[in-house]
């Protein structure tokens, strides 16, 4: 059974008013680049825990989660009070399969995720883990406005070194921005919006698709991909589609 351990905050960073991240040490066992930890608070004398995935790589001393706050949520309100050498709990084991290790062999990744789930496939692109194993990754990041779109610093220096090999799509859906797709990922894909500016075609031959974030998101677009012959990833029976289940 994993345990609970002490981690310090070392930063905060607020990207926008409902968008931050938090950095902290602790003393976890050795992850994978896209698994997730629990991270915990005791909140009126009950530890009130939620899993978030790690955007950090492994090789990164620090750990790092990116959330938003859910007003009414029972812990992000809290966690977004916290600033550096406060401290929380959090597992002393990470879990999940939305790993490039757990994949199967295939020409092209796609990542496709909303809002904070693009937390993971930071990670994932980070660690260099996907460039060996994949010719083309294309990171598709839907949000609703452009300040929502973090992490750009990051994805431009990755972009800058692995040229050849990423495609970086943003997707805004309510504002109108050069260089972004503006309708949602599944009607950017019904309308193939999201392979012409990818430059490669998503299909059962070729392609391998990880899914983060909206539950909505993932279900429609696991729907549009069955109609293409492509199935859910399993260990018992590879398929084409990887998702992570917080739980």
């Amino acid at each position: 059974m994993p345990e609970w351990i002490n981690a310090e905050i070392t930063e905060k960073r607020e990207w926008t008013d409902d968008l931050l991240s938090l950095r902290f040490r602790a003393a976890i066992g050795a992850f994978k680049a896209g698994q997730f930890v629990r991270v915990a608070m005791e909140i009126d004398g009950e530890l009130v825990a939620r899993p978030y995935s790690l955007v950090n790589s492994p090789a990164e001393s620090e750990l790092e989660i990116f959330f938003n706050i859910v007003p009414d949520g029972p812990l992000t309100p809290e966690l977004a009070s916290l600033n550096a050498g406060d401290v929380i709990k959090v597992t002393d084991k990470p879990y999940g399969f939305l790993t490039v290790e757990d994949l199967p062999d295939s020409r092209h990744l796609w990542m496709l995720a909303t809002g904070t789930g693009v937390g993971p496939f930071i990670s994932i692109l980070k660690s260099g883990k996907a460039w060996p194993k994949f010719e083309k990754v294309v990171l598709v990041y839907s949000v609703r406005t452009a300040r929502e779109l973090v992490y750009q610093e990051v994805i431009a220096d990755i972009s800058k070194q692995y040229r050849s090999q990423l495609s970086f799509v943003p997707v805004i859906t309510r504002e109108l921005i050069d260089g972004a797709i503006n309708q949602r990922v599944t009607a950017a894909l019904e309308t193939g919006q999201l392979e012409q500016m990818a430059g490669i075609r998503l299909n059962a031959d070729d392609s391998h698709v990880m899914m983060c974030g909206n539950s909505a998101m993932i279900a429609d677009v696991t729907n549009l991909l069955k109609t293409r012959n492509m199935r859910k990833h399993l260990r018992r029976e590879p398929g084409h589609i990887t998702t992570e289940k917080y739980h």
